[in-house]
């Protein structure tokens, strides 16, 4: 893409998906970027430290719901901002 952005896109799972990402990192930070599904796929393989929500207040008739199926979670607020048509909240997942 323009500006160098390139997306690959893995089929093979959580686990490829994130093994790819470390190499490609090296000691850099790795974020997961997506919908309900995706997400809900690496919480349920514990495999996110940080989860930054961004709340809009819109109602959507249809589609996946964020930790559907996901076990309980306990969450630490480490942040939290509001703006006028989205809220931005931070939480740590504590082991």
């Amino acid at each position: 893409m323009a500006g160098g952005t390139t997306f690959h896109f893995v089929t093979g799972g959580v686990d490829e998906a994130l093994k790819r990402a470390i190499e490609a990192s090296g000691d850099g930070t790795i974020a997961v970027a997506g919908g309900a599904t995706t997400v809900n796929q690496f919480l349920r393989a514990g495999l996110i430290d940080e989860l930054r929500l961004h709340i809009a207040p819109v109602t959507v008739g249809a589609g996946a719901r964020l930790f559907d199926g996901v076990p309980p979670l306990n969450l630490e607020r480490i942040s939290s901002r509001a703006a006028s048509l989205v809220t931005h909240v931070t939480y740590t997942i504590k082991r």
